[in-house]
């Protein structure tokens, strides 16, 4: 196996994602279609770096089922290293029950199962510090969140953090996510969840979690926010990521690219953090990283499904070619 890069921590579940015509407050409504697929937040990123050629590891938990089975064996077919992965006896994997509109909402509802049971006594640390980058993400417990913040504690200086807070971290606030914040190299989170952070919108919110000690803000728009931008002459951009470094801040364009996409949306910040890592690993600038992000996340809405759309290297590098070459 190449030496492993990046190491990821977070949750394994089998996401259960029905589409649903609306979402509903309250009602009936009929379900389209239906279907299981591996994922998990940090665990999608690692496995789209994988398939990007990045050696790569995970620690987790899973039960002793075929859910549990199904997900280590996915990521044994992507190229990740699991023997980290632990097998809880008697535990039931986690799973998420995920609604999709056709309007790209969601709503989703986790039981997190083994996941809660990942203990820092599961934690290799001498597996974690040989890692270029530690890219974690939430859990729904509080025992994990204390095991995230002893692990930061422990983490070597030469690891590069990466964070994705996702919706459940983010409801903590700054305070309770201070200790993280202040080791984290690069933050990734979309715009809702960076206003349930710091209750400011994209700009602002980048610059206070920049004081707080992140090296690297990025935050995804989705389809895209109109946002005035000095760097563009003070003109409104409609931007899909918008990124805050040391040396200067950055909005990664709406392209128009030719691609069928499904109404489900699940993953595509995941698969945008892949492309994102798979740039700074290999030393791009941060506005191209943005770029490559944005090529990955709109490859994994394609089709159902957090990660089966996620490109192969080739294609990555062919679809970003293909984009330089149609700029006027």
């Amino acid at each position: 196996m190449s030496r492993i890069e990046a190491v990821g921590i977070g949750a394994m579940n089998m996401d259960h994602i029905y589409q649903v015509e609306r979402l509903l407050e309250d009602g009936e409504a009929v379900v389209g279609e239906a279907a299981s697929f591996p994922g998990g937040s940090a665990a999608n990123t690692i496995y789209g770096l994988a398939r990007l050629g990045v050696g790569t590891g995970f620690i987790g938990a899973v039960g002793d089922d075929a859910e549990g089975k199904r997900l280590i064996q996915d990521f044994r077919d992507a190229g990740v290293d699991t023997g980290q992965v632990q097998v809880k006896p008697g535990a039931r994997t986690g799973a998420a029950l995920c609604l999709s509109d056709k309007t790209g909402r969601r709503s989703i509802y986790v039981q997190p199962g083994a996941n809660s049971l990942l203990a820092m006594a599961d934690i290799d640390l001498d597996y974690v510090n040989q890692a270029r980058v530690l890219h974690v993400s939430s859990f729904a417990d509080d025992r994990q969140f204390q095991v995230l913040l002893e692990l930061v504690d422990k983490l070597d200086l030469s690891v590069k953090l990466s964070f994705s807070p996702g919706a459940l971290y983010a409801a903590r606030g700054l305070e309770a996510l201070r200790p993280v914040l202040s080791r984290t190299h690069v933050l990734l989170l979309n715009e809702k969840e960076m206003e349930e952070l710091t209750g400011q919108n994209t700009l602002d919110g980048a610059e206070t979690c920049r004081q707080q000690g992140c090296q690297i803000v990025v935050v995804t728009l989705g389809k895209g926010t109109s946002i005035e931008f000095a760097q563009w002459e003070g003109k409104a951009v409609t931007a899909t990521c918008y990124i805050k470094g040391a040396e200067g801040a950055y909005l990664v364009p709406a392209n128009v690219q030719e691609i069928i996409a499904t109404p489900d949306t699940t993953g595509a910040g995941d698969a945008f953090a892949a492309g994102f890592h798979y740039g700074l690993l290999n030393g791009r600038g941060l506005e191209d990283c943005g770029r490559l992000g944005e090529i990955m996340a709109r490859f994994s809405i394609t089709r159902a499904g957090a990660r089966e759309g996620f490109p192969t290297l080739a294609e990555l590098e062919k679809r970003q070619q293909q984009l330089a070459d149609s700029k006027p």
